[in-house]
C-alpha cells in the first residue's frame, strides 16, 4: 500500500525531517495528555519550538501530524525488530528472543504506542488503511518466525493458528504499553515478559 506523502513548502529535505521530528515529539506529549481532537495546531507548534506559521510550512492540516506520528511509530518498531532479530532461524530460542525484544521495544516507546492506540481512529480514509497495513506487516514478522518453527518441527500449527498466534503476540506486547498503569503495579517488565511467554508457548508446546 502506497505511503501518503505529506506536502511541505520547504524544499530542504534535511530541514523537513528535523522539523517534523520536533513536531512528532511535541505532538506525542500533547496527544497523550489531551487527545488529538482537543489539541490545537498552535499548541503543537509551541511544543515543537516554532511558530504556527512555521508549522504550516511542513504540514497542511492537524491530521497530517497524527499521520506522521503513527507512521513514525510503526517504522521505529519495525526497524528495531528487523535489525535485532533473525526471522529465518525457526527455533524456540529465536521465537522467545523475538517476543522478548518486541516487548522491550514497546516498553521503550510506550507513550508512542499509547497515542497510536488512542488516536489512530481519528485518521482519515486515505491515511488509516496505510497505517493499519503497516501494523499487519509487523504481525507478519511473527508469522514468518512461526512458520519457520513449524517447518522445523518445533511445534504443529495450521496456517490459521499461526496467523492468530502472531496477532496474540503483537497485542500482548502492546498491552504492556496501554495497560501499564495497572500492570506495573503487579509485574516488572522482566516478569511480564517471562509470564506472557510461558503462557503463550504452553498452549502450542503441549500439542
Amino acid at each position: 500500500m502506497k505511503k501518503r506523502e505529506v506536502p511541505a513548502s520547504v524544499k530542504d529535505e534535511r530541514l523537513v525531517k528535523k522539523r517534523r521530528n520536533q513536531m512528532i515529539k511535541g505532538a506525542i506529549s500533547l496527544f497523550k495528555q489531551k487527545g488529538f481532537h482537543q489539541t490545537t495546531t498552535r499548541e503543537i507548534a509551541r511544543a515543537s519550538g516554532f511558530s504556527i506559521g512555521t508549522l504550516y510550512e511542513y504540514i497542511r492540516k492537524k491530521e497530517d501530524v497524527l499521520y506522521l506520528v503513527c507512521d513514525r511509530i510503526y517504522d521505529e518498531v519495525r526497524d528495531r525488530m528487523e535489525q535485532a532479530i533473525d526471522t529465518t532461524k525457526g527455533d524456540l530460542d529465536g521465537l522467545k528472543l523475538a517476543i522478548n525484544y518486541y516487548f522491550r521495544v514497546v516498553d521503550e516507546l510506550q507513550d508512542e504506542v499509547l497515542v497510536m492506540y488512542q488516536e489512530a481512529k481519528s485518521l482519515g480514509k486515505e491515511s488509516l488503511p496505510y497505517v493499519l497495513n503497516k501494523e499487519l506487516q509487523m504481525v507478519a514478522m511473527f508469522e514468518h518466525i512461526l512458520r519457520r518453527c513449524v517447518d522445523n518441527g518445533v511445534f504443529s500449527l495450521t496456517e490459521r493458528e499461526i496467523q492468530l498466534f502472531a496477532h496474540n503476540i503483537f497485542v500482548l506486547g502492546q498491552m504492556w504499553g496501554f495497560r501499564r498503569w495497572a500492570l506495573k503495579k503487579m509485574y516488572t517488565l522482566d516478569e511480564y515478559i517471562e509470564l506472557q511467554t510461558k503462557l503463550l508457548l504452553e498452549g502450542i508446546m503441549k500439542r
